[in-house]
């Protein structure tokens, strides 16, 4: 018998938005738990547009759902854009109706729903098991497999790894066509092969294209629909007028570590601990953790990066103050010439280095060594 993981941050998370908005949207990759969550919440009527039956019901969408009442959920809401002017106009004139919405695509629903939708919507981003879910003992599994629930919860590391091929190869030849996108299989996925080489690293179009024999635009185009599917990470720099010559492109992560190392080939953690990629594959792994222990938006997170060679990994603003963190695959953490330059030039509150121990210590007034497997499910030290 599976073990079943309770996601109790997210299924809070989702009831606060559903009684402060009539609608509220979940939107993550596919098979990330959008539909076990939603059927933890207490509903009255489900919807799968993946169904052909319920599909061919949503001929007439209003016809279908005007007369209902209670919590409504709609999942695969990608396959029916449509709908979101039906949904407007439903909520504005049926008072006892709310809507829970599951999409597995960010770039155009976002905007879609924003547009029909803006002030009667709330957003749940969804991604795999974060560490309060599994436990701190986990986190080593989490790291190879990922966090999506069939990858994490496999019967071994083999099992996982066929998972996340056949995964792969189901979001290529399957999903990606039903968004509309007629990008040849094979061509999209020897561009995320070898997109994946640059993980945690600065984003470098040109020289992409010109390995791959592409265009710049192209090479922006494919990485935009990796990136609305939520397989990528594109963040941003953080500019700052101090005088410095800032690094001005993005830097890039795989999202889920577990189909990064399937991408490498990568099944178990003997031949991790050897490849050229560990310390990058901990670093995206670290701070997809952490993103979610922020509960921040992508646009409110940064890096920042001078061509002189200081750098911070992760920079965010709260509560009318600037925080840094610093990754480091390392035993013992120290501070260097580039923290302390990222502490003064940012007017940084407080730096911390996350790194793979299992001690916190303060190492100066306003850094400390903490280790990753000590974030809780919200950010609880600023």
């Amino acid at each position: 018998m599976k073990r079943i993981i309770q996601r109790k941050k997210d299924i809070k998370r989702i009831r606060y938005l559903i009684s402060n908005f009539p609608v509220t949207a979940i939107l993550g990759p596919r098979q990330s738990g959008k539909t076990f969550l939603a059927k933890q919440i207490k509903y009255s009527h489900y919807f799968d547009l993946e169904n052909p039956r319920d599909l061919s019901r949503f001929e007439n969408s209003r016809l279908t759902l005007e007369e209902l009442e209670g919590l409504i959920v709609i999942d695969e809401i990608q396959r029916h854009p449509e709908l979101f002017d039906v949904i407007r106009y439903l909520v504005d004139n049926r008072p006892k109706q709310k809507y829970l919405i599951l999409g597995s695509a960010s770039g155009n629903l976002m905007k879609q729903s924003s547009e029909s939708l803006a002030g009667r919507i709330g957003y749940h981003n969804l991604g795999g098991f974060s560490i309060s879910d599994v436990g701190r003992e986990n986190v080593k599994k989490l790291w190879l497999r990922g966090g999506l629930p069939r990858s994490f919860l496999a019967g071994s590391d083999k099992n996982s790894f066929l998972w996340l091929e056949n995964y792969i190869s189901t979001f290529l030849e399957r999903d990606i066509p039903q968004l509309g996108i007629t990008i040849p299989v094979n061509t999209l996925r020897k561009f995320w092969l070898m997109l994946s080489h640059y993980h945690g690293n600065i984003m470098n179009y040109s020289e992409l294209g010109r390995s791959f024999g592409i265009s710049d635009m192209t090479v922006r185009k494919y990485i935009d629909i990796l990136e609305q599917t939520f397989m990528v990470r594109l963040l941003q720099p953080w500019f700052a007028n101090i005088g410095k010559r800032l690094v001005k492109s993005p830097k890039i992560y795989m999202r889920e570590p577990g189909i990064f190392h399937s991408l490498l080939s990568v099944e178990n953690f003997k031949q991790l601990s050897i490849h050229n990629k560990l310390g990058a594959s901990w670093e995206g792994f670290a701070l997809e953790c952490t993103v979610k222990a922020l509960n921040k938006k992508n646009e409110e997170l940064f890096f920042w990066n001078t061509h002189a060679g200081a750098e911070l990994d992760l920079f965010w603003q709260n509560g009318g103050k600037n925080w840094g963190i610093e990754f480091k695959y390392i035993d013992a953490p120290k501070t260097t010439r580039s923290m302390h330059s990222a502490i003064e030039d940012l007017n940084l509150s407080h730096l911390w280095i996350i790194y793979p121990g299992d001690q916190s210590y303060r190492i100066s007034e306003n850094i400390t060594v903490m280790p990753l497997n000590e974030i809780k499910e919200s950010w609880e030290y600023i």
